[in-house]
């Protein structure tokens, strides 16, 4: 039961980290800077490690910068208001996703320009092969260390990650929670202590000023771990944070 438990933790936590450092934090905002072979690496880090979950830097970072300008509108690629469920929200995703990682459609400049690229890398990464490839591993493990039937309930969640991590956030995120500012969404801070999703949760700090290194730090409670890691890299210079205007301004009081 260890093993399983350990493995699918680590699995959790690392595939999380690698999207909201690499796709989100640097691939969607520049909220810091890197080398082109440290992005490279980077790259192959988040293909290891979300694995059969693999994401398009590209494809994720383009749909992500259209739903912070687009929010909570018709034409957001995921919003709680305009779809029923959960289920159609994340499909719609799915659909918007791989028609602009495929390039398939037609992008406008703003929503692409400065999207890290590695077109050969991206498109093995995404293949059948390399989900095949990884998902048999997962298997593997199951099948040498599940000592009990229940635990294989962890393995179909394993296959699909990171559309989890981002159903979690892009759903509840945008109906139950916490507000720091009022802006023109529905964003909200999902969780007070952020230790399911290492900062993702604190949307609506985020949806303030999407291109903050820190999604937290606006309430003494509010500890972003992909954040601490980001200083860590920041300061033995594997990336540079790229300094933005602090939010001092239309903080919303606690409530009493």
């Amino acid at each position: 039961m260890e093993v399983i438990l350990a493995f699918f933790l680590a699995h959790w936590y690392l595939s999380l980290f690698f999207q909201t450092f690499f796709l989100h934090r640097y691939a969607s905002h520049g909220a810091f800077t890197m080398s082109r072979f440290t992005e490279k690496v980077f790259f192959v880090l988040t293909w290891i490690f979300e694995g059969s979950n693999y994401l398009s830097p590209y494809g994720y970072g383009v749909m992500h910068r259209m739903h912070h300008a687009f929010a909570d509108t018709p034409q957001d690629p995921h919003s709680p208001k305009y779809d029923e469920s959960i289920i159609k929200m994340m499909w719609k995703t799915k659909t918007i996703y791989s028609a602009i990682a495929n390039k398939k459609v037609e992008v406008e400049p703003r929503f692409s320009k400065d999207v890290p690229q590695w077109e050969a890398f991206d498109k093995f990464a995404r293949s059948w092969p390399s989900r095949v490839f990884w998902g048999t591993l997962y298997t593997l493990v199951y099948i040498n260390f599940a000592t009990e039937l229940w635990m294989w309930i962890f393995l179909p969640m394993q296959f699909l990650l990171a559309p989890i991590h981002g159903a979690i956030i892009n759903w509840f995120a945008h109906k139950y929670g916490y507000v720091n500012f009022k802006v023109g969404d529905t964003s909200r801070n999902f969780l007070p202590l952020d230790f399911l999703m290492m900062g993702e949760s604190y949307h609506n700090n985020h949806h303030k000023n999407s291109s903050r290194a820190n999604f937290g730090g606006i309430r003494w409670h509010e500890i972003d771990p992909t954040y601490l890691a980001i200083r860590f890299l920041d300061k033995i210079g594997v990336v540079e944070i790229v300094k933005t205007r602090q939010i001092v301004s239309e903080r919303v009081r606690k409530a009493a």
